[in-house]
């Protein structure tokens, strides 16, 4: 499974409760991209690839790059809508973790699932990840 994580477009409570539910996730190949102060804010996984940014969209260019289209699970942190192309053609379904207020109808389809883990305590989150790294 590939997780990424836009660390500029989030806050940092929903941050944290993703970062939880990843450490139950061992088998995610996880990327987080954001400027050094959104990246010191947490403490990420030693398994986690954190590459610092700066300037306007860095992150999401990293982020781009670091992407591979495959038939796994896809789960996209961000609070824009900047992915959502990228979350329409991922071959397999796809988790995107933001806010509500965030939420664009163009992240719509039918491999997309959509959860702010502020709003249940990262319940749905946690579920999806369940389901997505079980054998």
């Amino acid at each position: 499974m590939q997780v990424l994580v836009d660390a500029d477009n989030l806050d940092v409570p929903r941050l944290r409760l993703l970062v939880a539910a990843l450490q139950a996730a061992p088998s995610a190949d996880v990327v987080v991209a954001g400027a050094p102060t959104a990246l010191e804010a947490l403490d990420w996984s030693p398994r986690a690839q954190v590459l610092p940014a700066s300037g306007w969209q860095g992150a999401d260019l990293l982020l781009a790059r670091a992407y591979h289209a495959d038939d796994q699970p896809l789960l996209l942190a961000t609070g824009d809508g900047d992915f959502a192309q990228l979350a329409r053609r991922h071959p397999g379904p796809v988790l995107l973790v933001g806010g509500i207020s965030s939420r664009s109808r163009a992240f719509a389809g039918p491999r997309i699932t959509a959860t702010d883990p502020a709003a249940d305590g990262g319940a749905a989150l946690r579920s999806w990840l369940g389901h997505s790294t079980a054998p």
